[in-house]
């Protein structure tokens, strides 16, 4: 049984909780400008809080293919106010969407609880600031950077080779300091990877919890969906949710999803099914 510890919070991980996106930005894939302004994307909180969402992930800058990057001063400002607000008004998890150490400080200090690093807290000081910090962190798997990630991804065994990545960036944050229980690993769908690769990722999941630490899953509205189906970004949702109920029968702990209230429903469904199996 997993769960995670930030502070005096504990969330249980017995069964797949979600985690709803909220992108305060211009340019993300697939929201990009919805919820560009603070007063948007804290209207955003509110809803997907309301359908169930335990964990919120706060990001202010986007890491779709092509992406650019934002300094440290434009990340916070869009960031900071949404933790404060999120974290003064609801009783929930929030997440900090980052691979910036000065940004990881300042949203845990405005109540962030959770750390989620696409680039495995590969930036320069970033394992330090995150072991000093003491909060749960998700490392995830990227071939490249966003800028070119999608440019032409090769792997002679894609599951293998992301393994033993997020192995060795585990034993790495270990040896600086970091508990290993506050570790959540991300095979990082999308991030560098072909839809032959993706998919591959998704059918060999459970080889991940070889190294038993809770597994993130965030395959939402992403190409991997729209190439096999031919569906425009708006036109996603069904297999977006297929996609999370394989993610989470194959074991996956965390679902980040944009669509909470039908996420929810789907894994209550699921849920109840498999609760009758074992009466």
């Amino acid at each position: 049984m997993f769960e995670i510890k930030s502070g005096d919070k504990i969330l249980s991980l017995t069964s797949p909780v979600v985690m709803a996106i909220i992108n305060v930005t211009p340019d993300s894939f697939s929201d990009g400008g919805q919820h560009a302004t603070v007063k948007q994307a804290c209207e955003h909180a509110d809803k997907v809080i309301a359908e169930g969402a335990l964990i919120v992930d706060i990001g202010g800058e986007s890491t779709r293919p092509g992406a650019d990057t934002v300094s440290v001063d434009q990340e916070l400002s869009r960031v900071i106010p949404v933790i404060e607000y999120v974290a003064k008004n609801h009783d929930v998890w929030i997440s900090i969407d980052t691979s910036k150490p000065e940004v990881m400080e300042k949203a845990v200090a405005a109540g962030a609880h959770i750390i989620n690093d696409v680039r495995a807290l590969q930036e320069p000081g970033a394992v330090a600031m995150a072991t000093s910090l003491d909060v749960p962190v998700c490392l995830m798997h990227m071939q490249g950077q966003p800028k070119d990630m999608q440019d032409s991804p090769e792997y002679e065994n894609v599951m293998d080779q992301v393994s033993e990545f997020l192995s060795l960036r585990l034993d790495y944050c270990v040896a600086a300091g970091m508990p290993r229980e506050n570790i959540i690993l991300d095979p990082g769908f999308g991030f560098g990877k072909t839809l032959e690769h993706n998919y591959e990722l998704l059918a060999k999941l459970p080889e991940l919890h070889s190294l038993h630490l809770p597994v993130l899953v965030g395959l939402s509205r992403k190409s991997m969906i729209g190439d096999l189906l031919q569906r425009s970004v708006d036109e996603r949702l069904a297999g977006s949710l297929a996609g999370a109920m394989i993610a989470a029968q194959q074991g996956a702990q965390i679902l980040r999803v944009h669509d909470v209230k039908e996420t929810v429903d789907a894994l209550t469904v699921m849920s109840a099914t498999m609760a009758s199996l074992h009466q």
